[in-house]
């Protein structure tokens, strides 16, 4: 749903509250939904995926980081997504894995869920598979129409930072920082996230020092308190 996020992000402050983001959809349909129930069931899934509700610190950061690189939403989304939906984390590292070039089918998606949850979404298990499929592409991990390959996603200072702020929270630390679920997510090479996090440190999103081999990264604007 990058579009409708991005969308609603776009309508709203960068302060707004739960009940913002509520009125915007229902009440003045900025997403542009044809009937009043389309409108509840967008809501209800883009606050399943995203929160949008900033005393959510996963849905807050995102907001934080937002707006500074457009071209780091794709990612920025999928993170947060895949943080909260436990079928699209499910087909995760299938993505992650594949090389560069070759094919992902909807099929091997959908195995994977289905692995995972031992058959229990075996009456949607495609749907499941098409829906994170697309999701996958919009991100950039997967391009193509009908025969869907593996890419490379934009490498972007933001979306570094949201991956390394995501492993600090699971209990990442330090060097750590650059090997985890979320970082892996990021398909970026070793040397390029280093560069990226130094990038997100400028903008004040973390803090990263780096002496022999040892670095250490903090998140104290993203960490701040918040009335």
């Amino acid at each position: 749903m990058l579009s409708e996020l991005r969308l609603l992000l776009a309508s709203v402050s960068a302060s707004a509250q739960l009940g913002d983001y509520q009125s915007a959809i229902l009440e003045q349909n900025v997403l542009l939904k044809s009937t009043d129930a389309t409108r509840r069931e967008t809501f209800r899934r883009l606050r399943a995926l995203y929160g949008l509700n900033r005393h959510i610190l996963l849905f807050r950061s995102l907001r934080d980081l937002w707006d500074f690189q457009p071209e780091a939403q794709p990612m920025l989304a999928l993170i947060c997504a895949t943080a909260r939906d436990p079928l699209l984390r499910a087909t995760a590292n299938v993505i992650v894995s594949a090389l560069i070039g070759t094919e992902v089918s909807t099929e091997v998606i959908s195995k994977a869920v289905d692995e995972e949850f031992s058959g229990r979404y075996n009456p949607i298990v495609a749907a499941i598979g098409r829906r994170a499929s697309s999701s996958w592409q919009q991100s950039g991990h997967l391009r193509g129409k009908a025969r869907k390959t593996r890419s490379l996603p934009q490498f972007c200072p933001t979306s570094a930072a949201y991956g390394l702020f995501l492993g600090y929270l699971c209990g990442g630390r330090g060097d750590g920082l650059f090997d985890t679920f979320w970082s892996r997510l990021l398909c970026t090479p070793l040397h390029v996230l280093h560069d990226l996090a130094i990038a997100a440190a400028r903008q004040g999103w973390l803090e990263y020092k780096h002496s022999g081999n040892v670095t250490e990264i903090g998140f104290r604007h993203l960490m701040r308190d918040e009335a």
